[in-house]
């Protein structure tokens, strides 16, 4: 790497064509000069235009050589980004801890951090996220040099132009500037990311969306999160705000949702509003790990208070299909190591009420780590980043 200053000037500056080549080259590399020009639909004046700078800088190389399948000539010299030549941090707030990593431009975690909170509070939560972020510079050594972006994902209703977080029942904030707080700390823009939409671009940029058009993922665990990737991008929504699932309004009024609504998806099947239904049906406390060997040991309100949040999140999931179309719908989150109490009654009621060929759609689990999760706070960095610049 020559310079990472040059080429973080670079990517801020970019052309919109230059950003479309180089994310080209980052999420689909190695890729050669005229795939590149078909899947953008350049010229390849354009695509070599744009390659220049980015090779002089060192984001990427054209030194692998691969043969031509057979085909005559000298061998082809595809794009790859080099994926050390900058580094970003992503940090995940959670109720009671973060979880921060330090990536390369690929999202392949290099160090990471993981520390309980003492508070929930803006400020406690503030000081934890910077002293993780100090702890991933430290452990960096020299790479730290490469810093390029920092992202943190947040449970809520997430202004990521304004990094602030309007409403997190989780964390219990309402309007805090989570980026402005952070900012001061760090001395740096910071990104501000909804968690679940950070983990759908982690996915679009670099897991199973490379490629694939209209896929979701839903997470089942404290809360029930959606983040919807259609025709090629994550969705965002005109707010800040698409595919929360969570808040569909599908059972009873008289379940009283964190978020302070009545009827939520969340209200039922998060694992909260799971354990206190299991608490208060046998009259003591428990936690979810308790209710989980309940359920699989056959008691009966630990088994029917898990189908009752199955049916639900079911119902969910069908109109989400029904309103987007995705070809696949991927569940992770922390519950999904106990999948197979929500599979069967999920399944069936995904399938009363998918509507006509949506029916087809398929429905797979992904276990994922909150490092997961924080490598898609650090996927929303560089994304911002590769796009318009933090």
């Amino acid at each position: 790497m020559q310079d990472a200053g040059a080429a973080i000037t670079l990517l801020k500056g970019a052309s919109a064509a230059a950003a479309d080549v180089f994310r080209a080259i980052l999420t689909r590399g190695p890729i050669s000069r005229i795939d590149i020009a078909r899947l953008l639909g350049l010229s390849q004046a354009a695509v070599t235009k744009a390659v220049g700078p980015l090779l002089d800088v060192g984001l990427v190389s054209d030194e692998l050589s691969v043969p031509r399948d057979g085909q005559p000539g000298r061998p082809a010299n595809p794009l790859m980004v080099v994926a050390d030549a900058l580094v970003s941090i992503g940090v995940k707030v959670n109720a009671d801890e973060i979880v921060g990593v330090a990536t390369d431009l690929t999202t392949q975690v290099l160090a990471s951090d993981r520390r309980l909170l003492k508070g929930t509070t803006p400020d406690v939560v503030a000081d934890a996220i910077e002293a993780s972020t100090r702890a991933l510079v430290a452990a960096l050594g020299p790479l730290a040099a490469r810093l390029c972006a920092v992202g943190v994902s947040v449970s809520g209703d997430v202004d990521t132009d304004l990094g602030v977080v309007r409403e997190s029942a989780i964390m219990g904030w309402t309007d805090v500037p989570l980026g402005t707080l952070l900012a001061g700390r760090l001395g740096r823009d910071v990104l501000v990311e909804n968690d679940v939409r950070a983990l759908t671009i982690g996915e679009h940029w670099f897991g199973v969306g490379v490629g694939t058009d209209l896929f979701a993922i839903v997470t089942i665990g404290r809360g029930i999160g959606s983040g919807l990737h259609i025709n090629g991008d994550v969705v965002a929504g005109a707010y800040g705000v698409a595919g929360e699932i969570g808040h569909l309004p599908l059972t009873s009024p008289d379940h009283i949702c964190p978020c302070g609504r009545r009827g939520c998806v969340e209200a039922v099947a998060g694992t909260p509003a799971i354990v206190a239904s299991v608490s208060r049906a046998l009259g003591r406390d428990l936690s979810i790990g308790e209710i989980v060997e309940l359920a699989h040991a056959g008691d009966p309100v630990a088994v029917a208070t898990f189908e009752h949040a199955a049916t639900v999140i079911g119902t969910a999931i069908a109109t989400l299909v029904n309103l987007t179309g995705p070809q696949l719908v991927i569940i992770g989150g922390e519950a999904v190591s106990n999948f197979d109490l929500f599979e069967t009654h999920l399944r069936a009621s995904f399938a009363e009420h998918a509507f006509g060929a949506a029916s087809r759609c398929e429905i797979v689990t992904r276990p994922h780590t909150f490092e997961d999760w924080a490598r898609g706070a650090s996927a929303s960095a560089i994304r911002r980043l590769a796009e318009r610049g933090l």
